[in-house]
């Protein structure tokens, strides 16, 4: 099978690592893949070399790029069309808004069956109703034009029926997939996060993983640390990306107390997850919207249990009492961060069910056996 995935931008979040997950498998399970990609943003990292050391040829798309702007947009849709056209695939896949749209336009016409996921969506917290609404009917209209939707939840799936997207037997759900194994069998001594941010080896380290953007609400995050800080013992907060939220955030901490300032780290983009997560304790997220974020999965493998606001599918991992703690609001966030924070026995059994259903649910060889098969019955037309 020839495959031609398209993402915006190989950066370090989610989608870009599934793909690095996903692709190295399907080649080794026969498949040819080729990537097109836009540039990162600043600061947001580049999977790109990783991603080519493993064999999978990239093409970077001149002018995609995540922001809407119609005169490079289209120079995008016109390389693609000619690309996809020479490329001849028999499958072309996308991945979220922006190379969804492009991508799924570009390959219009074409003998390739079209497969789209959506790692989430943008309908709540991004735009204006206005533009909300006109978003809605390009995906509608591009859902017609799609061969099979994927979700990478059943709340995501759940979401996009309520929208009107498309009906919920033309979207599959397809859990991500994560180095799980490996990551599971990592240790403390193995990770440098703490020697690299000078954090002591007994210290509470809680960490924030993602793009600093509005919609992950990393101000809240913040709040909820400031909150919980008197009433845990010694505590690291440390945010892993970058952004435009970066700027808030340092505006913020100028106005906190010394010791609150001392005690939280702006780590900016950090690549290679086996050097960060063994160090944390404890993931948080106040994310107002998600699809099923692959850093909780990922942390998940490594025995870290998250405290998280329960939007779109990380309900579906994060399971209250088991692998993590769900609060709806900052001060239900800090009461997670005490209740795990003070009870190392809580934290480690919550920490052993996240490594079990990382385990069970998001396995990389099975996420590839899960999307060849997507793939073979995409082709077939089996729904």
């Amino acid at each position: 099978m020839r495959i031609a995935r398209i993402l915006t931008r190989l950066n370090l979040g989610g989608p870009a690592r599934q793909v690095l997950e996903s692709d190295v498998r399907l080649m080794q399970l026969g498949h040819q893949v080729r990537v097109y990609c836009g540039e990162p943003e600043a600061g947001e990292g580049d999977l790109t070399a990783a991603l080519e050391g493993q064999g999978v040829e990239v093409v970077r798309v001149p002018t995609l790029a995540r922001a809407i702007r119609p005169m490079k947009d289209r120079r995008a849709y016109q390389f693609l069309r000619r690309e996809l056209q020479a490329y001849d695939p028999d499958l072309v896949h996308t991945h979220a808004s922006k190379a969804g749209w492009l991508g799924r336009m570009a390959a219009g016409g074409m003998r390739a069956r079209v497969v789209h996921t959506f790692h989430g969506h943008v309908f709540d917290g991004h735009f204006s109703r206005a533009k909300v609404q006109g978003l809605l009917r390009i995906e509608r209209y591009l859902a017609r034009r799609t061969d099979q939707l994927v979700a990478v939840s059943e709340a995501t799936r759940r979401e996009l029926v309520a929208r009107k997207v498309a009906p919920v037997k033309h979207i599959r759900v397809v859990y991500g997939g994560a180095d799980v194994c490996g990551l599971s069998e990592l240790s403390r001594s193995q990770a440098t996060l703490r020697k690299d941010l000078g954090i002591g080896e007994s210290d509470l380290v809680i960490g924030v993983l993602g793009r600093l953007a509005p919609i992950k609400r990393t101000h809240l995050a913040l709040e909820a640390f400031i909150r919980a800080w008197p009433d845990l013992p010694p505590a690291r907060l440390v945010f892993i990306g970058d952004g435009p939220g970066r700027l808030r955030l340092e505006q913020d901490l100028e106005k906190c107390a010394p010791e609150i300032k001392a005690s939280v780290f702006l780590a900016g983009p950090w690549a290679n997850m086996a050097t960060m997560l063994p160090d944390l304790d404890l993931l948080l997220s106040a994310s107002r919207h998600e699809g099923l974020p692959i850093s909780m999965v990922e942390a998940g493998a490594c025995g870290v249990p998250s405290v998280a606001t329960p939007v779109g599918g990380v309900g579906e991992f994060v399971v209250p009492g088991m692998t993590g703690w769900v609060g709806k609001d900052v001060p239900e966030l800090a009461a997670g961060l005490v209740a795990l924070g003070v009870d190392a026995e809580l934290r480690s059994r919550m920490g052993r069910g996240a490594r079990d259903l990382a385990l069970r649910q998001h396995d990389g060889d099975g996420f590839a056996d899960r999307l060849e098969r997507l793939y073979w019955d995409t082709l077939e037309g089996t729904p």
